[in-house]
């Protein structure tokens, strides 16, 4: 009993320490500025007849829309978790605790 009870004070030592308050980021300027003017031309773009154009122009704007999303993307940043690494977690959190 008493290995048992040593084992688990450090687990609940190092649970009631207090987390540092997390900063929030502001985006910069130039950043907000290039995002407003992609999304002004996926708007041009969504907003274009299509039905008029060749396949070859339709494939250009189709490539043009890609490319512009993983602009978007990469300026956005952020952090992305499978489904599968959230259950992971919840599973390792209730088994430790």
């Amino acid at each position: 009993m008493t290995i048992l009870s040593l084992t688990l004070l450090p687990l609940q030592l190092n649970a009631a320490t207090p987390a540092k308050p997390s900063t929030l980021v502001v985006p910069k300027p130039a950043e907000s500025a290039e995002v407003k003017t992609l999304e002004l031309r996926l708007n041009e773009i969504n907003a274009m007849d299509k039905s008029k154009m060749k396949t070859a122009e339709k494939r250009s704007l189709r490539k043009e829309v890609k490319s512009i999303n993983h602009k978007m993307h990469d300026i956005s940043g952020g952090v992305y978790l499978s489904a599968g690494a959230v259950i992971l977690i919840v599973i390792l959190l209730v088994v430790l605790i």
